[in-house]
């Protein structure tokens, strides 16, 4: 009996990380260091595999940030990110707030949820294939349906190019994001809400709060940390956004309109000079960012009482440890 209770399976945990343990290392580990020394040296073209530094260590890394095309794409991937972030936070808070409401009756509870999340599994591509379809030109589904209802009319009659317009080409890859991204944050929402204690919405109801006030002060204070995560793994995924741009581009990209820090690393990696040094050195200025975005987020958006608290307990405990010293010294 002795022998079993100090049986230890901490070893078979190990064995089972191994196969994850060589594919990150081969698959993720291996591509970000290599990338990060790409970015300090001249590589470029595609079968070299010479290495040769920089005339400077940092050339790469300060022409990228002069770049005129790099700073239109940040621009871009930000505004790009924010305009679907709102909204898509918005609706989710307010599906979240009708779902979690035990006074509405809503019928169908878990059909809705499935169909609102389902835009969020369909991949990338089959989307901007759908997209580019509706928006068609000369003739498409919207097109089609402004024209029959005199909605617009143009000269030629062949219908709005709306890959061709920058405004509205911004404002389809926008509605793509929220559309394919609110049905995620809706459902980590209400899987947040259900975990808070009912005892709480009881207590204040108890005391004459209405729905309102029980969102804004209970359901919105408690999911805190995890509107925290939403909003960095959000920002993570905005500014790394490339599958939809990149798939646009084809039907149109007037003034770099859909142009985002991800499609110009893959045309400066994949198309005329096949300039390795500089995507890797745009990749790592972005990893960076990223980084420090995330870090700004956690430190400003971090809850103030938690960590006060935790500094106090930190602050007892060497107390008292300091007194067991000092005991301990005395004889006690």
């Amino acid at each position: 009996m002795d022998k079993r209770k100090h049986i230890s399976y901490a070893k078979y945990g190990y064995i089972f990380s191994i196969p994850f343990v060589i594919a990150f290392l081969i698959f993720s580990l291996y591509p970000i260091l290599y990338t990060l020394v790409i970015g300090f040296t001249d590589l470029q073209g595609i079968g070299k595999t010479e290495l040769h530094l920089a005339k400077t260590p940092f050339e790469n890394f300060i022409s990228m940030f002069n770049n005129a095309s790099f700073k239109k794409a940040l621009g871009n991937t930000a505004g790009l990110w924010i305009c679907n972030f709102i909204p898509q936070l918005g609706m989710a808070l307010l599906l979240t707030a009708w779902y979690t409401d035990k006074r509405m009756k809503i019928k169908g509870k878990g059909l809705f949820k499935i169909i609102f999340y389902l835009p969020n599994i369909i991949t990338a591509a089959s989307v901007a294939i759908l997209f580019r379809a509706l928006f068609g030109y000369p003739m498409g589904p919207v097109n089609d349906f402004l024209t029959r209802f005199g909605l617009y009319h143009s000269e030629d009659g062949r219908g709005f190019f709306f890959f061709n317009d920058k405004f509205s080409t911004r404002a389809i890859i926008v509605f793509i994001q929220f559309w394919m991204w609110y049905g995620y944050t809706m459902v980590t929402l209400v899987s947040a809400v259900i975990g808070i204690d009912p005892g709480i919405f009881e207590a204040a109801e108890l005391d004459g709060a209405n729905r309102w006030q029980q969102f804004w002060r209970i359901t919105i204070p408690c999911i805190r940390p995890i509107m925290l995560f939403i909003l960095v793994t959000s920002m993570i995924g905005g500014l790394n956004m490339f599958d939809i741009p990149q798939l646009l581009n084809n039907a149109g990209n007037p003034d770099g309109a859909s142009l985002t820090v991800n499609v110009l690393i893959y045309a400066l990696a994949f198309k005329g000079k096949y300039q390795y040094n500089k995507a890797a050195a745009t990749s790592v200025i972005m990893f960076v960012l990223i980084v420090a975005i995330s870090l700004l987020l956690f430190f400003s958006l971090r809850d103030k009482d938690e960590a006060a608290a935790r500094k106090a307990r930190k602050r007892d405990m060497k107390e008292r440890k300091m007194q067991e010293k000092v005991y301990g010294k005395a004889g006690f």
